[in-house]
Protein backbone atom coordinates (compact mmCIF):
# COMPACT_ATOMS: atom_id res chain seq x y z
CA UNK A 1 0.00 0.00 0.00
CA UNK A 2 2.59 2.55 1.11
CA UNK A 3 4.75 2.14 -1.94
CA UNK A 4 1.94 3.56 -4.06
CA UNK A 5 0.75 5.90 -1.34
CA UNK A 6 4.07 7.71 -1.14
CA UNK A 7 4.27 7.79 -4.90
CA UNK A 8 1.16 9.94 -4.97
CA UNK A 9 2.27 11.94 -1.95
CA UNK A 10 5.03 13.51 -4.04
CA UNK A 11 2.63 15.06 -6.51
CA UNK A 12 0.25 16.16 -3.80
CA UNK A 13 2.57 17.67 -1.20
CA UNK A 14 0.30 19.78 1.01
CA UNK A 15 0.72 23.51 0.99
CA UNK A 16 1.83 25.29 4.19
CA UNK A 17 -1.10 25.56 6.56
CA UNK A 18 -2.28 28.58 8.49
CA UNK A 19 -1.92 28.40 12.25
CA UNK A 20 -4.96 26.39 13.28
CA UNK A 21 -4.71 27.66 16.84
CA UNK A 22 -5.90 31.07 15.71
CA UNK A 23 -9.08 32.12 13.97
CA UNK A 24 -8.39 33.30 10.46
CA UNK A 25 -9.72 36.67 9.37
CA UNK A 26 -12.97 36.58 7.43
CA UNK A 27 -12.58 36.68 3.69
CA UNK A 28 -16.16 37.54 2.77
CA UNK A 29 -15.82 41.32 2.93
CA UNK A 30 -16.43 41.59 6.69
CA UNK A 31 -14.05 41.87 9.59
CA UNK A 32 -14.11 39.62 12.66
CA UNK A 33 -16.78 41.81 14.28
CA UNK A 34 -19.09 41.41 11.29
CA UNK A 35 -18.53 44.97 10.00
CA UNK A 36 -18.23 45.58 6.28
CA UNK A 37 -14.61 45.91 5.26
CA UNK A 38 -13.48 48.07 2.32
CA UNK A 39 -10.20 49.19 0.79
CA UNK A 40 -8.96 51.58 -1.87
CA UNK A 41 -7.43 50.52 -5.15
CA UNK A 42 -4.39 52.22 -6.67
CA UNK A 43 -6.64 54.93 -8.15
CA UNK A 44 -8.30 55.66 -4.83
CA UNK A 45 -11.55 53.86 -5.75
CA UNK A 46 -13.26 51.94 -2.94
CA UNK A 47 -13.13 48.13 -3.05
CA UNK A 48 -15.86 46.15 -1.30
CA UNK A 49 -15.51 42.38 -1.11
CA UNK A 50 -13.04 42.38 -3.98
CA UNK A 51 -15.20 44.59 -6.27
CA UNK A 52 -13.98 48.04 -7.34
CA UNK A 53 -16.79 50.63 -7.07
CA UNK A 54 -16.27 53.34 -9.68
CA UNK A 55 -18.81 55.77 -8.14
CA UNK A 56 -21.16 56.26 -5.19
CA UNK A 57 -24.03 54.42 -6.91
CA UNK A 58 -21.94 51.33 -7.49
CA UNK A 59 -20.60 51.60 -3.95
CA UNK A 60 -24.16 51.50 -2.57
CA UNK A 61 -24.96 48.48 -4.74
CA UNK A 62 -21.87 46.74 -3.42
CA UNK A 63 -22.91 47.43 0.18
CA UNK A 64 -26.48 46.21 -0.42
CA UNK A 65 -25.31 43.09 -2.22
CA UNK A 66 -22.90 42.23 0.55
CA UNK A 67 -25.52 42.93 3.21
CA UNK A 68 -27.87 40.44 1.52
CA UNK A 69 -25.03 37.98 1.26
CA UNK A 70 -24.19 38.39 4.95
CA UNK A 71 -27.76 37.53 5.95
CA UNK A 72 -28.26 34.66 3.51
CA UNK A 73 -26.76 31.32 2.65
CA UNK A 74 -24.35 32.91 0.19
CA UNK A 75 -22.31 34.10 3.16
CA UNK A 76 -21.33 30.48 3.88
CA UNK A 77 -17.59 29.92 3.50
CA UNK A 78 -16.97 27.00 1.17
CA UNK A 79 -13.34 25.80 1.37
CA UNK A 80 -13.69 24.11 -2.01
CA UNK A 81 -14.17 27.51 -3.66
CA UNK A 82 -10.99 28.95 -2.13
CA UNK A 83 -8.46 26.29 -3.05
CA UNK A 84 -5.68 27.43 -5.34
CA UNK A 85 -4.56 24.21 -7.01
CA UNK A 86 -1.99 24.55 -9.79
CA UNK A 87 -2.70 21.18 -11.36
CA UNK A 88 -6.16 19.99 -10.23
CA UNK A 89 -6.95 16.33 -10.76
CA UNK A 90 -10.10 14.95 -12.34
CA UNK A 91 -12.41 12.31 -10.89
CA UNK A 92 -10.68 9.60 -12.91
CA UNK A 93 -7.17 10.81 -12.03
CA UNK A 94 -7.96 10.78 -8.31
CA UNK A 95 -9.60 7.37 -8.62
CA UNK A 96 -6.43 5.93 -10.17
CA UNK A 97 -4.25 7.57 -7.52
CA UNK A 98 -6.33 6.10 -4.69
CA UNK A 99 -6.34 2.66 -6.29
CA UNK A 100 -2.56 2.82 -6.58
CA UNK A 101 -2.26 4.04 -2.98
CA UNK A 102 -4.22 1.04 -1.71
CA UNK A 103 -2.51 -1.60 -3.83
CA UNK A 104 1.06 -2.44 -2.91
CA UNK A 105 3.13 -4.95 -1.00
CA UNK A 106 0.25 -5.53 1.41
CA UNK A 107 -1.78 -7.41 -1.17
CA UNK A 108 1.08 -9.91 -1.55
CA UNK A 109 0.63 -10.82 2.12
CA UNK A 110 -3.13 -11.46 1.87
CA UNK A 111 -2.81 -15.26 1.38
CA UNK A 112 -0.81 -15.32 4.61
CA UNK A 113 -3.57 -13.33 6.32
CA UNK A 114 -6.16 -15.88 5.15
CA UNK A 115 -3.95 -18.68 6.46
CA UNK A 116 -4.18 -17.10 9.92
CA UNK A 117 -7.94 -16.49 9.73
CA UNK A 118 -9.28 -19.35 7.60
CA UNK A 119 -11.12 -18.87 4.33
CA UNK A 120 -14.52 -18.10 5.92
CA UNK A 121 -13.32 -15.66 8.58
CA UNK A 122 -10.79 -14.25 6.12
CA UNK A 123 -13.41 -13.50 3.48
CA UNK A 124 -15.91 -11.93 5.88
CA UNK A 125 -13.18 -10.15 7.85
CA UNK A 126 -11.60 -8.54 4.79
CA UNK A 127 -14.96 -7.19 3.62
CA UNK A 128 -15.81 -5.87 7.12
CA UNK A 129 -12.40 -4.22 7.53
CA UNK A 130 -12.78 -2.69 4.07
CA UNK A 131 -16.13 -1.19 5.10
CA UNK A 132 -14.67 0.05 8.40
CA UNK A 133 -11.68 1.68 6.69
CA UNK A 134 -13.97 3.38 4.18
CA UNK A 135 -16.26 4.64 6.93
CA UNK A 136 -13.46 6.08 9.07
CA UNK A 137 -12.07 7.86 6.01
CA UNK A 138 -15.51 9.44 5.54
CA UNK A 139 -15.42 10.55 9.18
CA UNK A 140 -12.06 12.22 8.61
CA UNK A 141 -13.13 13.94 5.37
CA UNK A 142 -16.34 15.41 6.80
CA UNK A 143 -14.55 16.59 9.95
CA UNK A 144 -11.74 18.20 7.96
CA UNK A 145 -14.25 20.01 5.74
CA UNK A 146 -16.21 21.31 8.74
CA UNK A 147 -13.03 22.52 10.42
CA UNK A 148 -12.01 24.32 7.22
CA UNK A 149 -15.41 26.06 7.23
CA UNK A 150 -15.03 27.12 10.87
CA UNK A 151 -11.46 28.31 10.38
CA UNK A 152 -12.05 29.78 6.93
CA UNK A 153 -9.10 27.76 5.64
CA UNK A 154 -9.08 26.22 2.14
CA UNK A 155 -7.56 22.90 3.23
CA UNK A 156 -5.91 21.01 6.08
CA UNK A 157 -3.50 18.09 6.28
CA UNK A 158 -4.14 15.17 8.62
CA UNK A 159 -2.08 16.58 11.49
CA UNK A 160 -3.59 20.03 10.94
CA UNK A 161 -7.08 18.52 11.09
CA UNK A 162 -6.25 16.79 14.37
CA UNK A 163 -4.92 20.01 15.91
CA UNK A 164 -7.93 22.03 14.73
CA UNK A 165 -10.37 19.41 16.07
CA UNK A 166 -8.86 19.53 19.55
CA UNK A 167 -8.79 23.34 19.40
CA UNK A 168 -12.49 23.49 18.46
CA UNK A 169 -13.48 20.82 20.97
CA UNK A 170 -14.32 21.17 24.68
CA UNK A 171 -12.11 23.39 26.84
CA UNK A 172 -10.41 20.35 28.32
CA UNK A 173 -9.06 19.32 24.90
CA UNK A 174 -7.90 22.70 23.62
CA UNK A 175 -4.59 22.62 25.44
CA UNK A 176 -3.90 19.27 23.79
CA UNK A 177 -4.10 20.66 20.23
CA UNK A 178 -0.31 20.98 19.69
CA UNK A 179 0.21 17.47 21.06
CA UNK A 180 -2.52 16.09 18.79
CA UNK A 181 -0.66 17.36 15.74
CA UNK A 182 2.64 16.01 17.06
CA UNK A 183 1.23 12.56 17.89
CA UNK A 184 -0.47 12.30 14.50
CA UNK A 185 2.80 13.10 12.73
CA UNK A 186 4.61 10.66 15.00
CA UNK A 187 2.34 7.77 14.03
CA UNK A 188 2.57 8.72 10.35
CA UNK A 189 6.38 8.72 10.59
CA UNK A 190 6.38 5.39 12.43
CA UNK A 191 4.09 3.96 9.78
CA UNK A 192 6.34 5.12 6.94
CA UNK A 193 9.50 3.88 8.66
CA UNK A 194 7.78 0.59 9.45
CA UNK A 195 6.72 0.28 5.82
CA UNK A 196 10.30 0.95 4.73
CA UNK A 197 11.46 -1.86 7.06
CA UNK A 198 8.99 -4.16 5.34
CA UNK A 199 10.42 -3.11 1.97
CA UNK A 200 13.95 -3.98 3.12
CA UNK A 201 12.83 -7.42 4.33
CA UNK A 202 10.79 -7.96 1.15
CA UNK A 203 13.69 -7.12 -1.20
CA UNK A 204 16.20 -9.17 0.80
CA UNK A 205 13.87 -12.18 1.09
CA UNK A 206 13.14 -12.29 -2.63
CA UNK A 207 16.80 -11.83 -3.58
CA UNK A 208 17.68 -14.62 -1.16
CA UNK A 209 15.13 -16.92 -2.83
CA UNK A 210 16.78 -16.27 -6.18
CA UNK A 211 20.31 -16.51 -4.79
CA UNK A 212 19.71 -19.79 -2.96
CA UNK A 213 18.66 -21.43 -6.23
CA UNK A 214 21.57 -20.20 -8.36
CA UNK A 215 24.21 -20.71 -5.65
CA UNK A 216 23.61 -24.45 -5.79
CA UNK A 217 21.99 -24.92 -2.42
CA UNK A 218 24.38 -22.67 -0.49
CA UNK A 219 22.04 -20.82 1.85
CA UNK A 220 23.00 -17.24 2.70
CA UNK A 221 21.31 -15.57 5.66
CA UNK A 222 18.68 -13.03 4.64
CA UNK A 223 20.44 -10.42 6.78
CA UNK A 224 23.47 -10.59 4.49
CA UNK A 225 21.26 -9.59 1.57
CA UNK A 226 20.13 -6.62 3.65
CA UNK A 227 23.79 -5.64 4.00
CA UNK A 228 24.25 -5.97 0.23
CA UNK A 229 21.40 -3.56 -0.54
CA UNK A 230 22.19 -1.01 2.21
CA UNK A 231 24.38 1.26 0.06
CA UNK A 232 21.93 1.29 -2.90
CA UNK A 233 19.14 2.18 -0.46
CA UNK A 234 21.16 5.09 0.92
CA UNK A 235 22.01 6.35 -2.56
CA UNK A 236 18.42 6.35 -3.82
CA UNK A 237 17.26 8.09 -0.63
CA UNK A 238 19.70 10.93 -1.37
CA UNK A 239 17.67 12.00 -4.41
CA UNK A 240 16.24 15.36 -3.33
CA UNK A 241 14.33 16.27 -6.48
CA UNK A 242 11.19 14.16 -6.66
CA UNK A 243 10.79 14.90 -10.36
CA UNK A 244 13.81 12.69 -10.96
CA UNK A 245 11.95 9.80 -9.33
CA UNK A 246 8.71 10.33 -11.26
CA UNK A 247 9.78 8.33 -14.37
CA UNK A 248 11.07 5.51 -12.16
CA UNK A 249 7.77 5.52 -10.30
CA UNK A 250 5.94 4.92 -13.58
CA UNK A 251 8.35 2.10 -14.36
CA UNK A 252 7.61 0.60 -10.94
CA UNK A 253 3.89 0.62 -11.76
CA UNK A 254 4.49 -1.27 -14.99
CA UNK A 255 6.72 -3.81 -13.25
CA UNK A 256 4.05 -4.37 -10.60
CA UNK A 257 1.32 -4.96 -13.17
CA UNK A 258 3.51 -7.41 -15.08
CA UNK A 259 4.39 -9.24 -11.87
CA UNK A 260 0.77 -9.62 -10.79
CA UNK A 261 -0.09 -11.03 -14.20
CA UNK A 262 2.49 -13.76 -13.71
CA UNK A 263 1.30 -14.42 -10.14
CA UNK A 264 -2.28 -14.92 -11.35
CA UNK A 265 -0.94 -17.29 -14.00
CA UNK A 266 0.60 -19.45 -11.28
CA UNK A 267 -2.57 -19.34 -9.15
CA UNK A 268 -4.80 -20.52 -12.00
CA UNK A 269 -2.33 -22.90 -13.65
CA UNK A 270 -3.84 -25.56 -11.43
CA UNK A 271 -7.28 -24.92 -9.97
CA UNK A 272 -7.17 -24.02 -6.24
CA UNK A 273 -8.97 -26.47 -3.94
CA UNK A 274 -10.76 -26.24 -0.57
CA UNK A 275 -9.41 -29.66 0.39
CA UNK A 276 -7.33 -29.45 3.55
CA UNK A 277 -8.00 -25.73 4.01
CA UNK A 278 -9.34 -24.43 7.33
CA UNK A 279 -12.55 -22.33 7.30
CA UNK A 280 -11.70 -20.72 10.66
CA UNK A 281 -8.27 -19.98 12.08
CA UNK A 282 -7.13 -20.29 15.68
CA UNK A 283 -7.82 -17.62 18.31
CA UNK A 284 -4.08 -17.00 18.53
CA UNK A 285 -3.56 -16.46 14.80
CA UNK A 286 -6.65 -14.39 13.90
CA UNK A 287 -5.20 -11.14 15.40
CA UNK A 288 -2.34 -11.44 12.89
CA UNK A 289 -4.97 -11.41 10.16
CA UNK A 290 -6.40 -8.07 11.29
CA UNK A 291 -2.97 -6.42 11.45
CA UNK A 292 -2.04 -7.63 7.97
CA UNK A 293 -5.31 -6.54 6.35
CA UNK A 294 -5.15 -3.13 8.03
CA UNK A 295 -1.64 -2.61 6.69
CA UNK A 296 -2.69 -3.75 3.24
CA UNK A 297 -5.89 -1.72 2.82
CA UNK A 298 -5.41 1.53 4.74
CA UNK A 299 -4.51 4.59 2.67
CA UNK A 300 -5.43 7.12 5.35
CA UNK A 301 -2.29 9.19 4.86
CA UNK A 302 -3.13 9.95 1.24
CA UNK A 303 -6.84 10.73 1.59
CA UNK A 304 -6.72 14.45 2.41
CA UNK A 305 -3.87 15.28 -0.03
CA UNK A 306 -5.83 13.61 -2.83
CA UNK A 307 -9.10 15.31 -1.90
CA UNK A 308 -7.36 18.69 -1.56
CA UNK A 309 -6.01 18.46 -5.12
CA UNK A 310 -9.27 17.54 -6.88
CA UNK A 311 -10.86 19.85 -9.42
CA UNK A 312 -14.25 19.03 -7.89
CA UNK A 313 -13.51 17.79 -4.34
CA UNK A 314 -17.21 17.29 -3.58
CA UNK A 315 -17.03 14.18 -5.75
CA UNK A 316 -14.46 12.55 -3.48
CA UNK A 317 -16.65 11.60 -0.53
CA UNK A 318 -20.11 11.61 -2.13
CA UNK A 319 -22.25 8.47 -2.43
CA UNK A 320 -20.86 7.65 -5.88
CA UNK A 321 -17.61 9.50 -5.27
CA UNK A 322 -14.02 8.44 -5.66
CA UNK A 323 -13.74 6.89 -2.21
CA UNK A 324 -16.73 4.55 -2.39
CA UNK A 325 -16.13 3.73 -6.04
CA UNK A 326 -12.51 2.72 -5.39
CA UNK A 327 -12.81 0.91 -2.06
CA UNK A 328 -15.38 -1.57 -3.40
CA UNK A 329 -13.09 -3.11 -6.04
CA UNK A 330 -10.12 -2.84 -3.65
CA UNK A 331 -11.93 -4.87 -0.98
CA UNK A 332 -13.05 -7.44 -3.54
CA UNK A 333 -9.55 -7.71 -5.06
CA UNK A 334 -7.91 -8.21 -1.66
CA UNK A 335 -10.49 -10.86 -0.81
CA UNK A 336 -9.96 -12.52 -4.19
CA UNK A 337 -6.15 -12.64 -3.92
CA UNK A 338 -6.17 -13.71 -0.27
CA UNK A 339 -8.72 -16.48 -0.77
CA UNK A 340 -7.25 -17.94 -3.96
CA UNK A 341 -3.68 -17.63 -2.70
CA UNK A 342 -4.55 -19.51 0.50
CA UNK A 343 -6.53 -22.19 -1.35
CA UNK A 344 -3.58 -22.61 -3.69
CA UNK A 345 -0.71 -22.88 -1.17
CA UNK A 346 -2.52 -23.66 2.12
CA UNK A 347 -0.42 -23.85 5.28
CA UNK A 348 2.76 -23.40 3.22
CA UNK A 349 1.80 -19.80 2.50
CA UNK A 350 4.51 -17.32 3.58
CA UNK A 351 4.59 -13.57 4.24
CA UNK A 352 4.60 -12.83 0.50
CA UNK A 353 2.99 -14.90 -2.23
CA UNK A 354 6.11 -14.35 -4.36
CA UNK A 355 8.00 -16.64 -1.98
CA UNK A 356 5.39 -19.37 -2.54
CA UNK A 357 5.99 -19.56 -6.29
CA UNK A 358 7.99 -22.55 -7.62
CA UNK A 359 11.62 -21.87 -6.71
CA UNK A 360 13.02 -23.83 -9.65
CA UNK A 361 11.20 -21.95 -12.43
CA UNK A 362 12.78 -18.98 -14.16
CA UNK A 363 9.44 -17.19 -14.49
CA UNK A 364 9.07 -17.09 -10.71
CA UNK A 365 12.58 -15.62 -10.47
CA UNK A 366 11.52 -12.91 -12.90
CA UNK A 367 8.56 -12.02 -10.68
CA UNK A 368 10.76 -11.77 -7.58
CA UNK A 369 13.30 -9.62 -9.40
CA UNK A 370 10.71 -7.30 -10.97
CA UNK A 371 8.94 -6.70 -7.67
CA UNK A 372 12.25 -6.20 -5.87
CA UNK A 373 13.17 -3.43 -8.31
CA UNK A 374 9.70 -1.92 -7.99
CA UNK A 375 9.84 -1.92 -4.19
CA UNK A 376 13.39 -0.51 -4.27
CA UNK A 377 12.05 2.54 -6.12
CA UNK A 378 9.12 2.82 -3.74
CA UNK A 379 11.49 2.68 -0.78
CA UNK A 380 12.85 6.11 -1.70
CA UNK A 381 9.35 7.56 -1.95
CA UNK A 382 8.30 6.03 1.37
CA UNK A 383 11.36 7.47 3.10
CA UNK A 384 10.65 10.87 1.58
CA UNK A 385 7.35 11.11 3.46
CA UNK A 386 9.04 10.34 6.79
CA UNK A 387 11.91 12.71 5.98
CA UNK A 388 9.55 15.52 4.97
CA UNK A 389 7.59 15.35 8.23
CA UNK A 390 10.71 15.19 10.42
CA UNK A 391 12.63 17.83 8.44
CA UNK A 392 9.82 20.38 8.70
CA UNK A 393 10.04 20.15 12.48
CA UNK A 394 13.84 20.27 12.54
CA UNK A 395 14.16 23.07 9.99
CA UNK A 396 12.09 25.47 12.12
CA UNK A 397 14.59 25.19 14.97
CA UNK A 398 17.83 25.58 13.02
CA UNK A 399 19.42 28.48 11.21
CA UNK A 400 19.91 28.07 7.50
CA UNK A 401 23.57 28.13 6.48
CA UNK A 402 26.02 26.33 4.24
CA UNK A 403 25.82 23.24 6.46
CA UNK A 404 22.04 22.86 6.16
CA UNK A 405 22.31 20.61 3.12
CA UNK A 406 24.77 18.39 4.98
CA UNK A 407 22.36 17.94 7.88
CA UNK A 408 19.65 17.09 5.37
CA UNK A 409 21.75 14.23 3.98
CA UNK A 410 22.58 13.12 7.53
CA UNK A 411 18.87 12.85 8.31
CA UNK A 412 18.14 10.97 5.08
CA UNK A 413 20.94 8.51 5.80
CA UNK A 414 19.86 8.11 9.42
CA UNK A 415 16.36 7.11 8.35
CA UNK A 416 17.76 4.45 6.01
CA UNK A 417 20.08 3.07 8.68
CA UNK A 418 17.19 2.99 11.16
CA UNK A 419 15.03 0.96 8.78
CA UNK A 420 18.00 -1.30 8.08
CA UNK A 421 18.64 -2.18 11.74
CA UNK A 422 14.94 -2.70 12.44
CA UNK A 423 14.71 -5.03 9.44
CA UNK A 424 17.79 -6.94 10.65
CA UNK A 425 16.20 -7.26 14.09
CA UNK A 426 12.85 -8.50 12.69
CA UNK A 427 13.52 -10.29 9.38
CA UNK A 428 10.17 -12.13 9.40
CA UNK A 429 8.01 -10.47 6.76
CA UNK A 430 4.68 -11.90 7.94
CA UNK A 431 5.08 -10.82 11.58
CA UNK A 432 6.51 -7.41 10.68
CA UNK A 433 3.57 -6.54 8.42
CA UNK A 434 1.08 -7.56 11.11
CA UNK A 435 2.93 -5.55 13.79
CA UNK A 436 3.06 -2.34 11.74
CA UNK A 437 -0.60 -2.67 10.76
CA UNK A 438 -1.79 -3.28 14.32
CA UNK A 439 0.43 -0.64 15.92
CA UNK A 440 0.11 2.27 13.51
CA UNK A 441 -3.07 1.84 11.48
CA UNK A 442 -5.40 0.82 14.29
CA UNK A 443 -4.58 4.19 15.85
CA UNK A 444 -4.08 6.63 13.00
CA UNK A 445 -6.40 4.79 10.60
CA UNK A 446 -9.36 3.91 12.84
CA UNK A 447 -9.28 5.52 16.30
CA UNK A 448 -8.06 9.02 15.43
CA UNK A 449 -10.65 9.74 12.68
CA UNK A 450 -13.43 8.82 15.14
CA UNK A 451 -11.95 11.07 17.84
CA UNK A 452 -11.54 13.96 15.39
CA UNK A 453 -15.11 13.52 14.16
CA UNK A 454 -16.47 13.50 17.72
CA UNK A 455 -14.63 16.68 18.74
CA UNK A 456 -15.71 18.45 15.54
CA UNK A 457 -19.44 17.64 15.60
CA UNK A 458 -20.20 17.16 19.32
CA UNK A 459 -21.79 20.61 19.66
CA UNK A 460 -23.89 20.06 16.54
CA UNK A 461 -25.34 16.76 17.76
CA UNK A 462 -26.02 18.16 21.24
CA UNK A 463 -28.49 20.58 19.66
CA UNK A 464 -30.33 17.72 17.92
CA UNK A 465 -31.51 16.05 21.12
CA UNK A 466 -30.27 13.48 23.58
CA UNK A 467 -31.08 10.49 21.37
CA UNK A 468 -29.09 11.72 18.35
CA UNK A 469 -26.22 12.83 20.56
CA UNK A 470 -26.21 9.50 22.40
CA UNK A 471 -26.09 7.51 19.16
CA UNK A 472 -23.36 9.82 17.88
CA UNK A 473 -21.26 9.21 21.01
CA UNK A 474 -21.93 5.46 20.91
CA UNK A 475 -20.86 5.21 17.26
CA UNK A 476 -17.53 6.92 17.78
CA UNK A 477 -16.90 5.14 21.08
CA UNK A 478 -17.50 1.77 19.44
CA UNK A 479 -15.01 2.56 16.67
CA UNK A 480 -12.38 3.66 19.19
CA UNK A 481 -12.91 0.50 21.27
CA UNK A 482 -12.50 -1.65 18.14
CA UNK A 483 -9.25 0.17 17.40
CA UNK A 484 -7.98 -0.27 20.96
CA UNK A 485 -8.85 -3.98 20.88
CA UNK A 486 -7.09 -4.44 17.53
CA UNK A 487 -4.09 -2.48 18.81
CA UNK A 488 -3.65 -4.48 22.04
CA UNK A 489 -4.40 -7.93 20.65
CA UNK A 490 -2.59 -7.37 17.34
CA UNK A 491 0.58 -5.87 18.84
CA UNK A 492 0.90 -8.40 21.67
CA UNK A 493 0.31 -11.35 19.35
CA UNK A 494 2.78 -10.06 16.76
CA UNK A 495 5.48 -9.37 19.35
CA UNK A 496 4.90 -12.77 20.95
CA UNK A 497 5.29 -14.53 17.61
CA UNK A 498 8.36 -12.47 16.74
CA UNK A 499 10.02 -13.44 20.04
CA UNK A 500 9.02 -17.09 19.54
CA UNK A 501 10.49 -17.13 16.01
CA UNK A 502 13.83 -15.85 17.31
CA UNK A 503 14.28 -18.75 19.74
Amino acid sequence: MTDNMTRNYNSHTPRPEPDVSKKQPATNGYDNQGMLRSELDINGKPIVNGTTCINMDSLNKCIVANSIQANGKQNFYDPYQHRDVKHPTSYFDTLIHLLKASLGTGILAMPSAFKNAGYVVGTLGTIIIGILCTYTIHLLITASYELCVKRKIPSLTYSGTAAAAFEEGPKATRKLAPYASMITNLFLVLYQIGSSCIYVVFIASNLKAIGDFYLGGTAVDVRMYMVYILVPLILISWIRNLKLLAPFSSIANCLTIASFSIIFYYIFREAPSFAGREPVGTIKSIPLFFGTVLFAMEAIGMVLPLENEMKNPKKFGSMFGVLNFSMLPISLLYTFVGLLGYLKYGENTTGSITLDLPSEEVLSHVVKLLLSVSIYICYALSNYVAFDIIWKGVEQKMEKNEHTICWEYVLRTSIVITTFFLAVAIPNLEHLISLIGAFCLSSVGIALPAIINFLTFADVYKKEGNLRFGLFCLRNLLIVLIAIFAFIIGVTTSISDIIHSMK
